[in-house]
């Protein structure tokens, strides 16, 4: 979601039943002068399901 931080992102993922797994950072650019220049980053979390056991 855009403008949440990285602890709220993993709050929600972890309140949802998930366990993250893997964090991975992609450059995003934008074009200045005709050349790409970095300007912000996305970040993806890889979740798996925490299975409960009852």
């Amino acid at each position: 979601m855009e403008n949440e931080t990285i602890d709220d992102c993993l709050d929600r993922i972890k309140q949802e039943g998930y366990q993250p797994t893997r964090r991975v950072e992609e450059p995003i650019f934008i074009e200045e002068n005709g050349q790409p220049v970095p300007n912000d980053r996305k970040i993806v979390f890889d979740a798996k399901l925490v299975k409960h056991e009852h």
